[in-house]
Formats: C-alpha cells, sequence, structure tokens
C-alpha cells in the first residue's frame, strides 16, 4: 500500500526499497467544470537540477517537446492535452541508477498551457496528485494529493526527488507560482 504524503512531507525512497532503480512519476489532475468556453491543457515538466538548484542548461528541462534528458535517464512519456478519464494524465520515467552525479534534484513540475490567455488557474483544478511507482513491480510506493489551496497560481512545483548520503528521497512541495512556466524557468536559472 502506498505512503501517503502531505505537503512538506519527505520519505526515503531508495533505502527501503532496496534495488529498486527504475520509477516512474504519475501525475493526475481533473479540471472543475465552468463555462469559460477553452479547454485547460496541464502539461508535468522536470528540471534536473545540480547542487545550486539550477538547471545546467535546456537539457535539463524535460517536458513533451524536449521529452528527455542528455543521457536519457530522465524520460517524459508524452503530452495529455484533455486530462480526461482517470488515473495518471502525464508520466515520466526515472532510472535513478543512471541520473548523472551532477543532478541533485529532481524537480517535478505541473503548469496550465497558456494560461493568462485562457484566464485559467490551479483554483480551477481538483484532484492534482503525484504518485511515486516501482517501475518493475508496478507497486504505487507514495501518493501526494495537493489538495484545493491554491487560487491565482498557473505553476506547481509538485514534488522533488532528490539525493541524500547516496540515496534517493521523495519531498512533497506543493509550492504555487502565479506567472507560470516563467517563473519557473527563472528560479531554476534558464531564464
Amino acid at each position: 500500500m502506498a505512503i501517503s504524503l502531505t505537503k512538506g512531507q519527505k520519505i526515503d525512497l531508495t533505502k527501503t526499497n532496496p534495488g529498486m532503480t527504475k520509477v516512474f512519476i504519475g501525475l493526475g489532475w481533473d479540471t472543475n467544470k465552468y463555462d469559460g468556453g477553452t479547454a485547460f491543457d496541464l502539461d508535468a515538466s522536470v528540471f534536473t537540477l545540480n547542487a545550486s538548484g539550477k538547471a545546467g542548461s535546456e537539457k535539463d528541462f524535460i517536458f513533451y517537446n524536449n521529452p528527455k534528458n542528455e543521457n536519457g535517464s530522465v524520460v517524459h512519456t508524452g503530452d495529455n492535452k484533455t486530462g480526461e478519464g482517470d488515473g495518471d494524465d502525464e508520466q515520466i520515467k526515472v532510472d535513478l541508477a543512471a541520473v548523472p552525479a551532477n543532478v541533485e534534484k529532481i524537480s517535478i513540475c505541473i503548469t496550465i498551457h497558456e494560461a493568462q490567455e485562457r484566464n485559467q488557474n490551479f483554483g480551477q483544478v481538483s484532484n492534482a496528485y503525484a504518485r511515486i511507482v516501482n517501475e518493475e513491480s508496478n507497486e504505487e510506493l507514495i501518493r501526494y494529493d495537493l489538495g484545493e489551496d491554491f487560487s491565482v497560481e498557473t505553476a506547481i512545483v509538485v514534488a522533488e526527488l532528490y539525493r541524500n548520503n547516496g540515496e534517493w528521497k521523495f519531498s512533497a512541495i506543493g509550492s504555487g507560482y502565479k506567472d507560470g512556466l516563467n517563473g519557473l524557468v527563472r528560479d531554476f536559472g534558464l531564464a
């Protein structure tokens, strides 16, 4: 059974699952029904970050148009433009053993495509979650449900995987940005 986390909690990932090297991060969400006239398109993205919390180059920003990092250890599996249906809306596969040594954190984010133009924000999104699944056994290990505490934000740093004494850990972040993807790109050193 998966361990359920709340915002701010951290948990060990590899120490309690010895030998596990391949996981996938499932991200899901629903949009609240409202008469806005335009569909929602939420996008999962990942930033691989160095010890300073910065991406080394644009290749460290993994999303539907740049589906993998330089060595292929982090892979975005594709863009879901509607978010309809049950289960994960988008997934990112991570080979923890192959992540480059200079990567200290893998920041997992969700943004709303064209949020300003469409007048959309995470206050109109519900049931958002991130989960970590052991790729070999398909067992859900960790689940973090974001809750409904966002109103004006158009991007969220959902969680991060990070190295600690040679092991990988998971941290439930839940930090919102009202300036969307631009804010993430700026804070992670790519702007």
